[in-house]
């Protein structure tokens, strides 16, 4: 079998290159200067206060919710269609995260209404999560955790560069936002991740949590800015490294023209399948614009096929397709008796086609013709 066309694909530049063997070549590789560097750059890129880089988009998570007070016996509520991380934070807390429906086909963001429903006086955060690069209803979701004094968190993990139709930053709006750098994230570097906020004190804990929680780290007592250290809670290794820092620094400057090479494509994948049978593209054209287009989602029609479809895409077109994502409720280590049937359509339905700013149109020219192949064999 060959792969015409994968589902992501990693481009870095001679510049990318560079910066990461000076961070390799400077002897200092753990966390330092050239994290500093990012933290105040990716601050200023959002608008926000305060940026903190961690290990992974799941540490910011964790410390975000720790941040926010989250414990042993507190719920936070969270939608059914995301990554098990998001969930999985809340564990890592002590509590136990409550499983919100989506929207629908159109909308695969939380709905407000159900995160509503779900809020109880053990609820002490929401968590949103702005889908394949879209902006979740942050700013009602905000307006109705304060009314009821509870956390907004943002999971931004797909929306580094993405704005909700009133303007506002993903990441900026709740009390904290996290943000992912991994692998085949728009702004990638392996592993990594970052909380935004506003918040003096929000900002002070992720950057004591994230390191054992000592009083002074490495970087410091090498410049000799600190003679020892304390310890004075429990803390984490959440550290990224230098070299994923530098890499990230470079990367930056071209973060809105790779988004708008994403944005061209996926209004060309709409055009596209808007001609198909069997096919509903969520969200609609005037979200491009604002979104970071980190995946290009569509859902089957037809119940029962979707296997077929991605095994006849790979094995007869070389054409990678994804699932994004299996609904948390029917997990094992997350089964729940309550049925929350729009996320559960959509785990069903839902086919992430490729998508990456250098895919080009010849390569989605092929994928749209597997698409269209595998869906009329699976019509007979």
């Amino acid at each position: 079998m060959s792969l015409r066309v994968p589902l992501f694909d990693l481009s870095l530049s001679e510049e990318d290159r560079a910066a990461v063997d000076a961070a390799l070549r400077s002897g200092w590789l753990t966390m330092g200067p050239r994290t500093d560097a990012f933290e105040r750059e990716f601050a200023e890129h959002l608008g926000v206060a305060h940026a903190v880089a961690l290990s992974s988009g799941t540490a910011a998570l964790h410390l975000a919710m720790l941040a926010a007070g989250v414990g042993p016996g507190d719920e936070v509520v969270v939608p059914a269609i995301t990554f098990v991380a998001t969930a999985a934070a809340a564990r890592y807390c002590g509590a136990e995260p409550v499983l919100a429906d989506i929207l629908g086909p159109h909308d695969l963001g939380v709905d407000p209404a159900d995160v509503e429903r779900c809020l109880t006086e053990r609820t002490k955060a929401v968590c949103a999560v702005h889908y394949g690069g879209y902006t979740a209803a942050a700013e009602p979701l905000r307006a109705l955790c304060d009314a009821h004094g509870i956390a907004l968190i943002e999971d931004a993990a797909h929306t580094p560069s993405a704005r909700t139709e009133r303007g506002a930053v993903a990441g900026a709006i709740g009390l904290a936002g996290c943000f992912s750098f991994f692998s085949n994230k728009v702004l990638s570097c392996g592993e990594g991740g970052l909380i935004a906020t506003d918040d003096e004190e929000v900002a002070q804990h992720v950057r004591l949590r994230r390191s054992h929680a000592m009083t002074a780290g490495t970087w410091d007592r090498h410049r000799g800015h600190a003679p020892g250290y304390d310890v004075v809670a429990l803390g984490y290794n959440y550290r990224l490294d230098e070299p994923r820092a530098a890499l990230l620094s470079a990367r930056l400057p071209r973060l809105e023209q790779d988004i708008e090479q994403r944005r061209a494509l996926v209004r060309r994948y709409r055009e596209k399948l808007a001609q198909m049978d069997g096919i509903t593209v969520p969200y609609v054209d005037a979200e491009v614009g604002r979104s970071s287009c980190y995946v290009m989602p569509a859902m089957l029609d037809a119940s029962g096929p979707r296997e077929e479809i991605r095994a006849h895409m790979l094995e007869a077109h070389g054409v990678q397709t994804s699932v994004l994502y299996p609904a948390i409720h029917e997990f094992t280590a997350y089964k729940g008796t309550e049925s929350l049937p729009r996320a559960e359509r959509a785990a069903r339905a839902q086919l992430t086609l490729p998508l990456y700013p250098h895919l080009g149109e010849e390569r989605q020219d092929l994928v749209l013709a597997a698409l269209d192949d595998a869906l009329s064999r699976s019509r007979g």
